[in-house]
């Protein structure tokens, strides 16, 4: 999502859990996940989007931002829409995690733990590497 607000600006989101938690630099993401068998990948996009931030995807053209691979290897699928949502309304949804990795303790954590307007130079150092390519995408559409 962005909008243009002294300047554009994009909708992030900092990763929920404790590997996270004292990290900003290159914590930070657009709402997404996984696509369900038999489902579309824009409205597999909203799904996510309602699901990670609580927030009801607004009316508006969706612009292809095309596809970027993740470190681990996974493909993700963009687009954008400009809207100015109220972030005040963010309720995130939850993940179980075993935390610390192979102790067998499991932990429910926040998929997005803050949602924040970025001004784009900032999304720039906040963004995981992977999805910094969005923004130039963003700004060429």
């Amino acid at each position: 999502m962005f909008r243009r607000h002294d300047g554009l600006e994009v909708l992030l989101g900092h990763m929920g859990g404790p590997f996270w938690a004292r990290k900003q630099e290159g914590a930070w993401t657009v709402p997404k996940g996984l696509l369900e068998p038999g489902e579309e990948p824009l409205e597999a996009a909203r799904r996510e989007f309602r699901e990670e931030t609580g927030i009801p995807v607004p009316d508006g053209t969706p612009v292809p931002l095309g596809d970027v691979r993740t470190s681990g290897g996974k493909t993700v699928t963009v687009w954008a829409v400009e809207a100015d949502v109220d972030v005040a309304g963010f309720s995130p949804g939850t993940f179980t995690l075993e935390w610390p990795p192979r102790s067998g303790r499991l932990l429910e954590v926040p998929e997005i733990d803050e949602l924040r307007w970025v001004p784009l130079d900032a999304a720039q150092r906040m963004l995981t590497a992977s999805q910094r390519p969005l923004l130039a995408r963003l700004t060429t559409r």
